[in-house]
């Protein structure tokens, strides 16, 4: 072992790594993260990632609460397409009741774009068997490329941790904005604070 990856007898070739990576958007979303998660080349032997977790936050449209407040998605609903992503969500409403920020739990959809936010179909997400509580653009894709990696092309552990968490950027079927609306301001550091401290909680205990 070099010693530039030896440190007071602890062996950093086997240190855990917190990988970040920037916002992505629709379909880029599923292409960054199936790259990130397949296997490396060294010489000629390939070799797969030890993924234990994926985090991910995002902003999102909120359909049963306000801006400011955060969701947490237990699937993913790709509009327009059969293709729904249920999955187990490390992250849970109660570990941010004491933040003082209203959380909403179930299905999020993953609309095309900003454009086609009608509010008679977010309505029927909304109010039907759906029971929606919010709509963002990337979700749908990172679940392809993250279930395809761990239960199909056995690229990672099946067995891998989600957190996710959004935050909700306004009402669309109040205000009549869209996720395309401006930055949230000063509304979005407590929730955007809140959430990183539990996904690195998470991180950090596993």
């Amino acid at each position: 072992m070099p010693e530039e990856l030896q440190f007071k007898g602890f062996d950093l070739a086997d240190a855990p790594v917190i990988i970040v990576m920037d916002y992505a958007f629709g379909e880029q979303a599923y292409e960054t993260m199936d790259e990130l998660l397949k296997p490396y080349m060294l010489g000629t032997e390939r070799h797969h990632l030890n993924v234990k977790s994926v985090n991910i936050m995002g902003k999102a449209g909120i359909l049963q609460g306000d801006k400011g407040d955060i969701m947490i998605p237990t699937a993913h609903v790709f509009e327009g397409t059969a293709d729904n992503y249920p999955f187990e969500n490390e992250l849970k409403a109660e570990d941010f009741k004491d933040s003082g920020i209203g959380v909403y739990e179930g299905t999020m959809i993953t609309v095309l774009g900003t454009s086609l936010q009608n509010k008679d179909i977010l309505q029927y997400f909304l109010k039907s068997s759906w029971k929606a509580v919010g709509l963002e653009m990337e979700g749908a894709h990172y679940q392809k490329a993250i279930q395809a990696a761990a239960k199909i092309r056995n690229n990672i552990q099946p067995d891998v941790k989600f957190r996710y968490a959004y935050y909700a950027s306004d009402n669309p079927l109040e205000t009549g904005s869209t996720l395309a609306s401006g930055s949230l301001g000063l509304d979005g550091v407590k929730p955007t604070y809140v959430i990183t401290l539990e996904i690195l909680k998470g991180c950090l205990k596993s």
